[in-house]
């Protein structure tokens, strides 16, 4: 079995593959101050309540977004395992050609979204990521990763009122009754989750029309649905899109 992690700055995704299949996944809170033996605890209680056998893990593939983790799950997955995983990075095998103007920079999580959704999707593209930040990826009809843009998360975007405006709450980032809010807390979510919409439309629209080429506009993340489920532009929710490139990552490179 393949044990697939995603270590992003709020989550840490994991998901266990048997062949093609994806048997479990887990959403955890990302937390940088836990040693590679805590985490590991935290894994084999995953396993045990889910009826898996810890030991049939075989290989671990890895991307991650937050250095000081990274040697962190290296460490998890040898435990594992008994072998080096695989770090999606500079020198991974990932199957599609990267025309940023500098490969390097682009976070493996942009990369690995890219691959999965190109391989389900074919086609052009636009990937959204809603995580910590939100990414919007664009690939092009012969599968070439062509660049893209990021922006605050829309958990970024609340805490940040939070914290900058003296006189305003906290809010839980849902869909408010209507869009003229008839009080502080409905006026703020209504600003978020409108706003947060119009601004990914309109990001995607401008994408679309630099592109040139027929897209899809495939979301996955936390807050994927949510946003989803008033946006004008968005076509499918993938919720195991980064899981399923880590996988065909992964395959490209075991040999």
């Amino acid at each position: 079995m393949l044990l697939t992690i995603d270590v992003g700055n709020t989550n840490t995704v994991l998901g266990v593959f048997d062949g093609n299949r994806l048997l479990v996944h887990w959403r955890l809170t990302t937390r940088r101050e836990q040693t590679a033996d805590e985490y590991g605890i935290l894994v084999r209680n995953l396993f045990a309540s889910s009826s898996l056998d810890e030991s049939a893990v075989d290989s671990v593939a890895l991307a991650s977004v937050v250095p000081p983790l990274t040697p962190v799950t290296v460490a998890l997955a040898r435990h594992a395992t008994g072998h080096d995983p695989l770090v999606v990075g500079p020198g991974v095998k990932t199957g599609m050609p990267i025309l940023y103007e500098n490969p390097k920079e682009v976070g493996a999580d942009r990369i690995v979204n890219a691959v999965a959704a190109y391989h389900r999707h074919k086609g052009g593209l636009i990937v959204v990521d809603f995580g910590t930040a939100t990414t919007f990826d664009c690939v092009s009809p012969a599968g070439e990763y062509l660049g893209g843009a990021i922006v605050p998360g829309i958990t970024i975007s609340a805490d940040a009122l939070y914290r900058h405006a003296a006189k305003l709450p906290r809010v839980e980032i849902s869909q408010p009754p209507a869009v003229i809010g008839r009080n502080t807390v409905a006026s703020i979510q209504s600003g978020l989750y409108y706003g947060y919409a119009a601004l990914v439309d309109g990001i995607v629209e401008r994408m679309i029309r630099e592109c040139g080429f027929s897209v899809q506009v495939v979301a996955t993340g936390g807050q994927a649905k949510l946003i989803a489920a008033v946006s004008k532009t968005i076509e499918k929710v993938d919720d195991d899109l980064t899981l399923v490139g880590l996988r065909l990552i992964w395959e490209l490179n075991r040999s």
